[in-house]
Parts: C-alpha cells; structure tokens; sequence
C-alpha cells in the first residue's frame, strides 16, 4: 500500500527527549527527597524515644520509657491529625492510591503541600512508632516532586501524569534500591498504559535514582540472602505458599477498610482518629516493641531464621492489628515494609510443612506472595524481592508463588487495597489494559473508497433536487474539483444557508473559501484512534480522506460506523468459542 511507509510499531513523539531530560532531573531530586524523608524518620524516631536531637539508625525497640511508650504514637497521631487538618487532608493513607488517583483522575496535579507535608507526617507517624514503611511516603513526595517540576512546563496532562510517575519510582527505587522492580511497578499499577513516551521516561528516571542512590545512602541489597537451588517439589509447595499468602493478602485487605468503616462510625471528626489509632500502636509496642516502626531489623531477623516460632507468632499478631488499626485511622504511613514483615513471617510458620527447598526460601517467597496478593502486581513483586536479597536460585519460586497469590486474589475480590480507596469515593480504576483495536487498525483498511460526491461546479438548485431530496441517501456529501481535489462537506443545513445567501445559480463552489479552506481530514496511513478523537473532538459524524495534505485528492470517506465495527471482532475473539479440531477418538 502507498502509506505502508508512514506506520510504525510505536508512535512517534518529538518530545520525548524533552520529557525524558525532565525526568532524569526528578529522579535526582526525588533520590534527595527519599534521603530526607529517612533523615527525618531517624530524627524523629530518635526525638519521641530516645529525647536526642540525632541522626542515629536506632530502634524504637531499645527504648527505656516503659509503660510511657504506650503515649509516644498518641501524640504521633495528634500531630499528624493536625497537620492533616490544617495543612492538607491528602497526606492521610498510604501515599499510592492518591497517587493514581492524581494520575488518572487530577491530570498529574499535585499541590506544593504535599511535597512538604506528606514526608513531615509520615517521618512523624513513623518515628513515633508507626508500623509502617516508607515507600508509600516518597512514592506520593517523589511524585508530588515531578508534578511540581512538570507544571513550570507547557506539558500535556499526559506528560504531567508521566513525570508524576517517574518521581514516584524514582523515589521508591531510593529507598528499597530496586530501580527494575519500580519501573514494573509503574507498568502495572502507576502509568495504565505501555507506551514509549511514558515507560521510557519512568526508566531513566529510575536509574538515576538507582545510580544516586549509592551515594546518599549505603548501598547493596537491603536483605542480602542466598538460598539453594529448589528441589523438584518445590513447584507445588511454591503453589501452596502463594495461596495461603494470597488468602492473607485477602484477609488483610478486608480487614483493612473494616477498620476504616468503623472509625468512620465514630461520629468523632477525622482529625482525632489518628491519635485512636496511635494508641493501638502504643498498646502493641508495650507488649511487642519490635512491632514498633518500620522494622527492617526484623525482616532480616525473618528471613535469616533468627526468632523462635512462638515469637514470630506473637510478633506478627501485634504488627499486624497495629498496622490495620493505626492505617484505617486515616495516619500517614506506607504499606510494603508491613507486608514484607508479615508475608516473611508467614513464610516461618509454613516452612516446615513445605518440603523441595531449604527453609529460608520460604520466607522470601511468602514476602513476596504477600505483596504481590495486596498490590495486585505479581510482576513486581517477584523482581521487588530479588533486588531486596539479590537471591538469583529464588526467581523462579517467587514467580510461581506471587502469580498464585495474584490469580487468588483476581477470583475472591473486587478490588485490592490500592484501589478501593478511591473506589470509596465514587472513582472505579480497571487495571486491565491492551492495545486498543483502533491502534492497530488505519484509515485505509475501514474506509469506504466509493464515495457519491458533489462537483464543485454543480449549481445549488440542482445540488438541492438530487442529492438532498426526499430519498437523500446521506446527511453530508464531499463537495470536489473537476480533477478529485477535496473542497469541503456540504450537509442540508450548509446548502440552507447557501440557498438564502446566494442565488439558486450559483455554484456550490461558492459555498466554500478559495483553495478549499481549513477542515478536518484523514489520510489513509493515520491510525483508527487518532481519527476517532478528530471526531469526537469536533463533533462529527464523518471524515474525508485525502491522498495526502498537498493535493487534496480525495480518495474515500471514514465514518463512526466503519471504527465501531472494529470492535466487532474483538468481542467475538473474546466471547465466541469454537473447536477448531476435533480429537482422533472422536
């Protein structure tokens, strides 16, 4: 075909450069952002505590306040209650559903606020006690930071969202060191699409923080662990693994906004329920201190084998009840590290009941199950939890496992906790995506190449008798030269007009500017979807098609019909089953 040369696999942008310079400067910034926000959760964790102005790695677990530190997490929430009040009620949650939120619903807009506010509250919420990690944190500060940077641009709303992206991973890829496992993060929960001009610039951005990221904080693996290869069973224990952590993810979820609907039943203003929630921290971290904070410390403890069954039971009790009371209160505070604390426990309570590999695979493997039931993002959970250990012979167990605990969480629930937030609030998200039918279809393969037109040189009166009659065949005709250039569309209304404001002699030619004027056209190697938005963006019915933009010469006509039946055979792809063979017993 003669527009075989203009199609390509991938659309081409122009500015895609520009866009990925911009998000190479916010996957630094956003690297010092996520070094600040560890800053202040030291800080503050050394404040409420210890009563030291320092910067020290310490755990809220060696404090000596004894009963006193049932109070540390109340003023916590006091504070963050006051904040969230005074400052901006989007600091409140766990930072990722308000950011895809701001991504699908708010145009990539976020507020100065937030960038200043959200890692302030969650530094406190989580030096204060807080079970809570800080990813969810800088993934809303990281993409508040490339939000900001993007609005002192002219940028799309696409672009917008996709620098809004790129800071949120880049921050993610600061804290945990997993650049691969951000950049899939945002393929399958951030960006809702597949497409270079977005991937591209969230990669790089990554990157950056990657690279960065060695020199503001230490680096190397988080949990550096290496297993040994799993045995030939391990397949089916991989499988159990994934749905008792899938059912955990399920239960936890649900929990969750349990909690949320009862504090919401209070009838006590929003702003005091942090400091509720602070209290059931209190009340855990006096029995378990451990459960207080962020806990690296015991992640690696759980995946070294280093605690007894009968404390990580206990352990894991507190953090989990603490974790879904303090978050559905509405507190500032991440989900992941919790997760990875509970799914690795969970993992020590099943491993010796899983037989095919040594026991501290499972609680790597449950870790990553876990995370990948809650987020829906099997995908990224596998590869999150290779960059935290750097455990190579694991790949192929933590895949199975997390594609189990995904596929059970599908089929049991509507929604997973990233999303029912804003389900909540009267926005449906549908994580399903592909390419669009309209993408992988042009103009030239649905257009109608015979076309009924009007020659230019027709008089009105005549175009008036036979071609908008009683038996008017259509509602608009392309109106063309003696030699098939393109001129305008002519429709009833036009030729009224026309009729009123000429004689009924003159030409329909004279119903138009000279050398055809301005008008919306297709061209035979345009895709299906860019002509559907021309359509709907100037309200029309139909379009010309025109060899091309120089001379004009029309060659058919698109019309909304022709791209609806597109459709059509996706639908039966997806809904009409046939046997294409038959068995040889049959």
């Amino acid at each position: 075909m003669s527009s075989l040369p203009l199609k390509r696999d991938f659309m081409a942008n122009t500015r895609l450069w520009r866009i990925a310079m911009l998000a190479a400067l916010i996957g630094a910034l956003a690297s010092v952002g996520a070094a600040v926000l560890l800053k202040l959760i030291r800080f503050f964790t050394n404040l409420f505590f210890f009563q030291a102005w320092s910067l020290a790695d310490r755990s809220p677990a060696t404090h000596e306040l004894g009963a006193w530190v049932i109070a540390v997490p109340v003023l916590g929430g006091l504070l963050i209650g006051l904040i969230a009040r005074f400052g901006s009620e989007k600091i409140r949650g766990h930072g990722i559903p308000e950011a895809i939120e701001a991504i699908l619903f708010g145009q990539g807009k976020m507020s100065p606020r937030i960038a200043v506010l959200k890692p302030l509250s969650s530094g406190i919420a989580i030096g204060s006690g807080g079970p809570f990690g800080a990813e969810g944190p800088i993934i809303m500060t990281g993409g508040a930071i490339g939000s900001l940077i993007a609005q002192y641009f002219h940028l799309t709303a696409a672009e917008r969202k996709t620098l809004l992206v790129a800071g949120a991973t880049a921050g993610m890829t600061a804290v945990f060191g997993t650049p691969v496992a951000a950049v899939l993060l945002a393929v399958e929960l951030l960006l809702f699409e597949w497409r270079p001009r977005s991937f591209l610039p969230v990669a790089l951005a990554c990157a950056i923080a990657g690279f960065s990221r060695s020199w503001l904080m230490e680096p190397g693996p988080l949990f550096p662990l290496q297993t040994a290869p799993p045995g030939a069973l391990a397949l089916l224990s991989c499988a159990v693994a994934g749905v008792v952590c899938g059912a955990l993810s399920a239960v936890l979820s649900i929990s969750l906004y349990k909690v949320e609907d009862w504090f919401g039943q209070l009838g006590l203003p929003w702003m005091w329920w942090p400091a509720l929630g602070g209290l059931a921290v209190g009340l855990g971290g006096y029995f378990q201190p451990r459960a207080l904070g962020v806990g690296y410390d015991v992640i690696g403890d759980l995946l070294h084998h280093h605690l007894g069954l009968s404390a990580v039971l206990a352990l894991l009790g507190v953090k989990a009840t603490i974790w879904v009371i303090s978050l559905g209160s509405g507190t500032s505070g991440g989900v992941l590290a919790p997760l990875l604390m509970l799914g690795a426990g969970m993992g020590v309570v099943l491993g010796p009941w899983l037989p095919g590999g040594e026991p501290a695979l499972w609680p790597l493997v449950c870790m990553a199950a876990t995370l990948a039931g809650v987020l829906g993002a099997p995908l990224t959970a596998t590869v999150f939890a290779f960059g935290l250990t750097h455990d190579s012979n694991a790949l192929l167990p933590l895949l199975t496992a997390t594609l189990m605990a995904h596929g059970f969480t599908v089929m049991t629930m509507r929604r997973s906790i990233m999303t029912e937030k804003i389900a909540r609030r009267g926005r449906h998200v549908h994580r399903e995506y592909g390419v669009d039918p309209l993408e992988r279809h042009f103009v030239e393969e649905v257009m109608t190449r015979e076309v009924r037109t009007i020659e230019a040189s027709c008089r009105l009166s005549h175009a008036l008798t036979h071609y908008f009659g009683g038996t008017q065949p259509h509602r608009a005709f392309p109106v063309v030269s003696r030699d098939g250039v393109f001129i305008g569309m002519l429709d009833r209304e036009g030729l009224s007009a026309g009729l009123k404001a000429l004689d009924s002699q003159a030409s329909v030619a004279d119903l138009f500017e000279p050398q055809g004027g301005p008008a919306c056209l297709a061209m035979p190697g345009e895709s299906c979807r860019a002509v559907a938005a021309r359509l709907a963006l100037h309200g029309l019915e139909r379009l010309p098609v025109v060899a091309d933009m120089g001379s004009r010469r029309l060659v058919g006509l698109v019309a909304r019909s022709d791209l609806i039946k597109l459709s059509r055979a996706y639908h039966d792809e997806d809904e009409k089953r046939e046997q294409v063979r038959q068995l040889p017993w049959r």
